[in-house]
């Protein structure tokens, strides 16, 4: 699973998997740029990359501005000249009933979880070739809890984006997948006030960012050739028993 000369994309890579994904595609000889909208945590796992003999650059962006994004795929080809590899991984979550949500919340869910990721493609396809995309979803975008809708319709919007790109584009060009991620242990599963208060039990295994990693990493891989088009899960199990 080597990315040798492959330059590698990672949103929301100052943290988390996102992180986890960052160092493991340097390890496997990736360059990478890491996108993030903290300079201070984008700019630590650029650091802990190139403490390991890695290459990394940073690049502050807000993703849910389209000209930022656009902003940020110019400076990788001007730096790089293509793009190999696009993880979408940066997301947020609001934790409130759909009745007491306003219109601005659910736009900004949608626009950081969703619009990016149809943004990042348009702007990184017409520089990639034998590409890989990656795009983050969750079990959520399966089966849900109570008090975060925006998000969970939002990763199922991606999932269903992922099988249509998979579809325009032949694989021989660019291969379109999602991984859908269980309980994993960063910030934003420990910041929900649902867990911390403990109304919401978490079922199953908590998974570690590198575990998530491994997988990312594989499906973005030239030894997943066969596969496209499709969503990974990688909870532990935890849909078999929810």
């Amino acid at each position: 699973m080597r990315f040798t000369n492959k330059i590698c994309l990672v949103t929301g890579g100052g943290s988390g998997i996102g992180r986890a994904t960052c160092l493991r595609f340097a390890r496997e000889g990736g360059a990478v740029v890491v996108i993030d909208l903290s300079e201070e945590a984008g700019s630590e796992t650029v650091q802990l990359i190139k403490g390991q003999q890695g290459e990394a650059i940073f690049i502050k962006t807000d993703i849910s501005f389209p000209e930022q994004i656009k902003q940020c795929v110019e400076t990788v080809i001007e730096h790089y000249s293509k793009i190999d590899v696009v993880i979408n991984n940066a997301a947020m979550m609001t934790f409130k009933p759909v009745l007491e949500l306003s219109v601005e919340e659910w736009d900004q869910v949608m626009d950081t979880n969703l619009r990016s990721v149809f943004i990042f493609t348009k702007y990184c396809l017409p520089h990639m070739s034998k590409g890989s995309f990656v795009n983050i979803s969750s079990v959520h975008g399966h089966q849900t809890t109570l008090n975060v809708l925006p998000y969970a319709a939002s990763k199922g919007g991606l999932e269903a984006f992922t099988r249509g790109l998979s579809l325009e584009y032949p694989a021989s060009h660019s291969r379109f997948n999602a991984v859908a991620p269980g309980a994993v242990d960063t910030h934003m599963l420990w910041s929900n006030p649902n867990v911390k208060s403990g109304e919401e039990k978490i079922k199953g295994a908590v998974g570690e960012p590198e575990e998530l990693a491994a997988a990312i990493c594989f499906i973005a891989s030239d030894e997943a050739s066969y596969i496209n088009g499709t969503t990974l899960i990688v909870d532990g199990g935890r849909l078999n028993i929810l």
